[in-house]
């Protein structure tokens, strides 16, 4: 099976299925002498596990990481980091109903056709549960931006279902913000908007009572992410973005800065003008008076904020009775057993984060390798 690794300078590669002993990602191109311990993994591994709150599933998975390798005295080595989560909470008896039976939304058919062989517990392969040692990767990377540049990703929940949140700069919500809710209490739905939060939190419990899921929005903005990162055809950075969102289970689209939002506009109207940066520090001393085009020109980064969002759909697996057809092409009704999200929004942030992360760390690298004076 390809495709199981991403990235160039900066290099994961994955194992694992969703109930088996557990998932392990192998991190290549990392620099010695970052400091790392497997408790720096456990805060977004932590915002990432299931049964975190009651609008999310209720497995109970520690997702206790074990770095196997690349670490010495608490810094990277620069050797290949290996980094292992075991499996804790599997119930594989809830799917052998299922097994010859085709569920909606789910690559069941697909991985039949494509193999002629699938692993039927939980998703196998396609499994969210492979998410978690991304996002362990995604704090080495996370680790790295921040050690060299002073980038900062951070997500948070734009919308769900109808219900939108009103963030009138992306660029200035802090991870504060997205954990915690003005009395200092968990922002379970990670939405920065208070009082939209408590509605959206009213919705996923209503559509979770009525046996049913349903599907929304994130924002990832990246900050502190020097002009000059990507590459002008192929590997544009915003197309190496876009794989990393898309790689991710449940998302049906993405798009950055303005988005689908320039079809209704003239150039004179989508163009950011050109300016003189107040920001002394800031390469080049250039900025732009308005960031339509989301911190990217050319499939390069320009300096200003990196603003990209995710279209999640809502989750496949339900417990209420749906048609559906058997291997052998029967007409048939199915009904998902287990443990399942209501809305994907609130355990989707850490992931995009990480994927995000992982890109800039990658092409950070390819551009200090590219410049004879870094």
């Amino acid at each position: 099976m390809a495709g199981n690794s991403f990235g160039q300078s900066f290099r994961i590669t994955t194992a694992g299925e969703s109930h088996g002993p557990g998932n392990v990602v192998i991190i290549d191109g990392v620099p010695a002498g970052i400091p790392l311990t497997e408790e720096d993994l456990l805060a977004d591994l932590n915002r990432r596990k299931p049964g975190q709150s009651k609008i999310v599933t209720q497995r109970k998975e520690d997702d206790h990481p074990e770095i196997l390798a690349g670490v010495f005295e608490g810094r990277t080595t620069g050797t290949s980091i290996a980094i292992l989560i075991r499996n804790q909470d599997q119930r594989s008896k809830d799917y052998s109903n299922i097994k010859d039976l085709y569920r909606p939304g789910h690559a069941d058919y697909t991985f039949d056709a494509k193999y002629g062989f699938r692993d039927y517990r939980g998703g196998g392969r396609s499994s969210a549960r492979e998410t978690n040692v991304r996002v362990a990767a995604g704090v080495v990377a996370k680790k790295l931006i921040a050690q060299e540049f002073g980038g900062q990703v951070v997500g948070y929940v734009s919308q769900v279902g109808d219900i939108k949140a009103n963030i009138a700069d992306p660029a200035s919500v802090t991870l504060d913000q997205v954990e915690k809710l003005p009395d200092g209490s968990a922002n379970v739905v990670r939405c920065p908007d208070p009082d939209i939060a408590a509605e959206m939190i009213r919705l996923i419990e209503k559509v979770r009572k009525e046996g049913d899921s349903i599907g929304g929005a994130a924002e990832i903005v990246a900050t502190g992410v020097p002009a000059g990162l990507g590459e002008p055809v192929f590997d544009k950075v915003k197309a190496d973005f876009a794989k990393a969102l898309f790689s991710l289970p449940a998302v049906l689209g993405v798009e950055y800065g303005i988005g689908f939002g320039c079809v209704t506009l003239r150039g004179s109207e989508n163009n950011d003008i050109f300016t003189t940066s107040v920001d002394a520090e800031k390469e080049g001393g250039i900025q732009t008076k308005s960031n339509k085009h989301g911190g990217m020109l050319g499939g390069i980064t320009s300096g200003m904020p990196i603003i990209l969002r995710a279209a999640v759909k809502p989750t496949s697996s339900l417990p209420i009775e749906q048609p559906t057809v058997n291997r052998q092409g029967e007409p048939a009704t199915i009904q998902t057993r287990g443990r399942h999200d209501p809305c994907l929004l609130p355990r989707f942030i850490p992931m995009a984060e990480a994927m995000i992360a992982i890109v800039l760390a990658d092409h950070w690298l390819r551009w200090k390798g590219q410049r004879s004076d870094q």
